[in-house]
């Protein structure tokens, strides 16, 4: 799941892609590099500049409209909390609804039902959006996790979303400090077990940042060190800035379990 950001503020890209051409341009290659997924965003997660909801439908709608018209066999997905941009998305070309802020609006599971769309689900211990935790505490983290997203799931599927459309994502760094992070990592085999597809969204969080007390820009390797210990341990999808490295990483991680072969072999064999 390639990350493309409509937005002048966002984290790590600082508006990389904050026009129409410049998110196309990007969707195009980001797909070149092997994403399956391409996530749409038009507001930045963490506290900044009031977005409403027109501003953000005028961001995504345009661009959604221009990738699925450019690539139709791609799956768009739109990064949203709000169920009128979820609509207005999907209408667009959106299917799939990336609800990072775990069912703050409670109609939005229900538009991604009504098209029969893809829904993932979040964790965020009930953190309002685009806040950031402080003195947060569990009793038991990945209970909570597990209960959070899979009660979602079956929420989503009693609202018409296709059970095979569906994801849950402990959301690293919403409502957790990097301990956290951590943990959701360590614990992984226990999310895996739920039986619901897994998306984990590591891409240079603070989590990471935090671990190595590296700035933004230098979390890559701690990220990809991180998506291999995820992707051995069985997590699906990977929400990703670096595309390129991050489908390496899979690759590689797949070969050594024996699940895909080499691509290009010659060393030994001629």
């Amino acid at each position: 799941m390639a990350i493309v950001n409509i937005t002048p503020d966002s984290f790590y890209d600082q508006g990389a892609t904050n026009s129409l051409d410049l998110a196309v341009a990007r969707a195009g290659d980001v797909i070149a590099q092997g994403a399956g997924i391409v996530d749409i965003g038009g507001v930045k997660a963490g506290p900044g500049a009031v977005v409403t909801t027109s501003e953000e439908i005028e961001r995504v709608v345009p661009v959604i409209q221009a990738v699925h018209a450019a690539h139709p066999d791609v799956t768009i997905s739109v990064d949203t909390w709000r169920s009128e941009v979820a609509d207005a998305a999907i209408q667009a070309g959106a299917t799939l609804v990336n609800d990072t802020w775990a069912g703050h609006d409670p109609e939005l599971s229900a538009v991604a039902g009504q098209y029969q769309v893809g829904y993932v689900c979040s964790h965020t211990g009930s953190v309002i959006p685009r806040t950031r935790p402080h003195r947060v505490r569990f009793d038991d983290l990945l209970a909570q996790v597990i209960q959070e997203t899979t009660s979602q799931a079956e929420l989503a599927v009693s609202r018409g979303v296709p059970e095979e459309r569906i994801l849950i994502d402990p959301t690293h760094d919403f409502g957790k400090n990097t301990f956290h992070g951590l943990e959701l990592l360590r614990r992984i085999d226990e999310l895996v077990a739920t039986g619901w597809p897994v998306l984990m969204a590591l891409s240079n969080k603070d989590f990471v940042g935090e671990t190595l007390d590296r700035p933004v820009r230098e979390r890559v390797a701690g990220t990809l060190a991180a998506t291999a210990w995820a992707a051995q341990h069985g997590v699906a999808a990977f929400r990703s800035h670096e595309v390129a490295e991050t489908v390496d990483v899979i690759r590689m991680v797949a070969a050594i379990q024996g699940k895909v072969a080499p691509l290009n072999t010659t060393r030994g064999l001629a």
